[in-house]
């Protein structure tokens, strides 16, 4: 594989192994085909290894978009030396007894979970969950702020704005909504066979209020739609160009999911999957958790660059947030980590009124 850093980067995000970077490692992160790299709690110590470790990996690469899941609640990678964020589901509680009040925690929640991570080097986190909790999917269950799409909708954008403030970009995912299927699809291919009228008025609303002008990306769900079209999601020209980009207006960057997900095995694969994607409109394409395919997608993808418009965009994400905080910054820490307490006292039993 190249060593060449490329003028534009291909479109892949890979990942690695451990807590340091092997010299296999740094080929694949320098591979023209890596657009970026997603940390694993396995590749986490605590936030000064973290530092550490992506001011190395800028050094390999200052293209390189470092990513991560850092939601709060079961998903946070990094726990060490930053705030523990309550899951999102307690802010929809507090939402159902206060929205004024919920609306403003939540900004400040988020920008306290954004800046608390880009002052290590970290560039993007997958967030804001935008699925709707039915209480069916216990792979979105309390990541997701509840199961009203207008509820969802308002403090998903207050969400984005804390993490606008704090100079990180927001990912909507997973797109269309995977609240409503049992089946988890990092384990098989869910199905969902409901009209796209019914997904319209329901799942899809918060990315209908917010897709144009409050995410910068969008992570398609590994899931089929068999009423819309029989490609699961992120394989679907019909989800990602006909709905996403025409109908809904959304004009930012496409993540795939996980390819190596057992839902995506749909795909064939791992090249044939990296493809699969691409051609339906994705603009990202994430290999994690298989190196030997990562290798795959790289090594057939070595020649394939993203848009000029993409890979802009994906230089607009990087971070350019001071990793020292500033005096007025310093106090709305304080104040946020008090939030934060106060939210994660909430009772998960709380009447769940409609909203």
């Amino acid at each position: 594989m190249s060593q060449q850093t490329p003028v534009i980067s291909g479109p892949a995000i890979v990942d690695f192994a451990g807590t340091e970077l092997t010299a296999e490692d740094r080929r694949v992160l320098l591979h023209p085909a890596t657009a970026g790299v997603i940390l694993f709690s396995r590749n986490i110590v605590d936030a000064n290894q973290v530092r550490q470790l992506c001011a190395q990996l800028r050094s390999l690469r200052s293209d390189l978009l470092i990513c991560m899941d850092q939601e709060g609640g079961r998903v946070q990678r990094l726990k060490q030396g930053v705030a523990r964020i309550p899951p999102m589901a307690k802010l929809g509680l507090l939402y159902r007894s206060d929205p004024a009040v919920a609306l403003s925690t939540v900004k400040e929640v988020a920008w306290l979970l954004a800046r608390q991570i880009n002052a290590l080097g970290v560039d993007l986190s997958f967030a804001p969950v935008l699925d709707l909790d039915a209480s069916h999917c216990a792979a979105i269950g309390d990541r997701s702020f509840g199961n009203s799409g207008s509820m969802v909708a308002q403090l998903g954008a207050a969400f984005c704005d804390g993490f606008k403030e704090a100079g990180m970009a927001a990912v909507g995912k997973h797109f269309p909504g995977h609240g409503k299927v049992a089946a988890d699809s990092h384990y098989e291919l869910p199905i969902d066979s409901r009209p796209f009228d019914v997904i319209a008025s329901d799942d899809l609303v918060p990315f209908t209020h917010l897709c144009r002008s409050h995410l910068q990306a969008v992570m398609p769900a590994h899931i089929v739609f068999p009423e819309v079209h029989d490609n699961a999601v992120g394989f679907s020209s019909v989800w990602l160009q006909d709905i996403l980009r025409q109908q809904l207006g959304f004009a930012g960057l496409i993540f795939s999911d996980d390819l190596s997900m057992a839902a995506a095995q749909s795909g064939g694969s791992y090249y044939e999957r990296a493809q699969s994607a691409l051609s339906a409109g994705c603009d990202l394409l994430l290999v994690c958790n298989n190196r030997e395919g990562a290798v795959e997608v790289l090594d057939k993808l070595a020649t394939t660059q993203m848009s000029q418009v993409a890979y802009q965009a994906k230089l607009a994400m990087i971070n350019k947030s001071s990793a020292t905080l500033s005096e007025q910054e310093s106090a709305r820490l304080q104040s946020a980590l008090a939030l934060v307490e106060q939210v994660a006292q909430i009772d998960d039993c709380a009447p769940k009124a409609t909203q």
